[in-house]
């Protein structure tokens, strides 16, 4: 299997994004979206971003590589009665089943910078925008000192070296990169803009809760811990990411957790 496809199908990202949805919806009212446009959502999951732009009259696809956040969002999208809305599996690196300039607006929020080959994605996603559209990313950023960011770093200490070739999804995070990617697609360098913004996570129970659920459902920190465990550090690693989430948590009380998080913001242009 696609060991990209393995990670993200081991745990049970809707856990996860459970606790993102009212960030998401702010999101995707910032993006002009009008009904009728036509939207892909790549590394979509199960709708964080897509079923509130279909809410908002776009006709949306989602793309995912994991068969179980695709049935997540079909699954979702049916309860909301969105006919305009629907859910495939695919790699953001070879949308082999999407037409050239099919799309207004493709948006890939914390997903397509988590799949291998980023200078093929960054061609894709450019090939699929209809000319006059746009693509927006958000991306976490390395060594920024708030949540994913943190959670990926202290993750990465206690898993075992990435295969050879490997490119860090932090890299999306890097303005000069990003140029350097969609340049390569045929982009400007001032057709591409790049703003900080803010990401918050609002779950319904302590930090230390919160982490249990990374722990057990988001594959990156689902492999640490099988790593660390081997290795007898399993306990230091939780030690890390409750010292982590409990410091950050912003919603001052204990049993709330409240944690912004800091992410590249990534808006192409295309001509």
């Amino acid at each position: 299997m696609n060991p990209n496809k393995a990670l993200w199908e081991k745990g049970d990202f809707t856990r996860i994004a459970a606790a993102m949805r009212d960030s998401g919806d702010a999101l995707v009212a910032s993006l002009d979206i009008t009904p009728g446009m036509k939207v892909l959502d790549l590394g979509c999951g199960d709708g964080t971003t897509a079923l509130p732009a279909a809410q908002r009259g776009a006709d949306v696809l989602g793309v995912d590589i994991a068969q179980n956040l695709v049935a997540a969002g079909n699954a979702r999208a049916a309860a909301h009665g969105l006919s305009n809305l629907r859910f495939q599996e695919g790699d953001a690196s070879d949308l082999r089943d999407l037409t050239d300039n099919s799309f207004d607006l493709v948006v890939s929020i914390f997903g397509a910078m988590f799949a291998p080959k980023p200078h093929d994605v960054a061609k894709e996603m450019v090939r699929v925008t209809r000319r006059g559209g746009r693509i927006v990313m958000g991306n976490w950023i390395p060594n920024n000192p708030t949540l994913v960011a943190q959670i990926l770093k202290i993750s990465s200490a206690y898993s075992p070296p990435p295969p050879e070739g490997f490119v860090s999804p932090m890299t999306w995070g890097v303005e000069a990169d990003l140029v350097e990617r969609f340049g390569g697609a045929g982009v400007s360098a001032e057709d591409i803009g790049f703003q900080r913004d803010t990401y918050t996570f609002s779950f319904q129970g302590p930090p230390t809760d919160f982490v249990g659920t990374f722990r057990d459902f988001y594959g990156p920190t689902m492999n640490a811990f099988a790593a660390a465990a081997q290795s007898g550090r399993a306990a230091d690693l939780q030690r890390e990411l409750e010292a982590l989430f409990t410091a950050q948590n912003r919603s001052g009380r204990d049993d709330v957790t409240i944690i912004p998080a800091t992410f590249l913001r990534v808006t192409v242009q295309k001509r």
